[in-house]
């Protein structure tokens, strides 16, 4: 017992998609990143380069948080940042953004109850 084991420190995972290290994803062509993605995201990418699309990625690389309405676009590797993370890669931004407000449900308030509400306040 006079041992003590020391923990082995793991290493950082080092984030790949498709077996493509993000440094290499970010030199990558655009048309060998477009045979990394599933049929979907090629369609899309090939069909819909739209101006709106094109202008965000022009907003991206100059600012760091941006607040738009594209929840069609499709997260290519120059987005990755503070709030785009590698693992994000290849769905839409739709899927990461809340649609809906929270419940909250038993918030107390001046008049939590129906019979508090004609009991003068002072």
């Amino acid at each position: 017992m006079a041992e003590v084991e020391q923990r082995k420190q793991r290493p950082f995972r080092k984030f790949t998609y498709r077996g493509i290290d993000l440094d290499q994803l970010l030199d990558i062509s655009y048309e060998k990143l477009m045979q990394l993605y599933s049929v979907r995201q090629r369609q899309r990418l090939n069909h819909s380069r739209q101006r709106k699309q094109h202008s965000l990625l022009k907003w991206l690389r100059k600012s760091e948080v941006v607040k738009m309405h594209l929840r069609n676009m499709i997260i290519l590797p120059e987005m990755v940042g503070s709030m785009v993370g590698p693992e994000m890669i290849g769905h839409y931004l739709g899927e990461f953004s809340i649609t809906y407000k929270w419940v909250k449900h038993g918030q107390p308030g001046i008049a939590p109850t129906l019979s508090s509400r004609f009991i003068p306040l002072r």
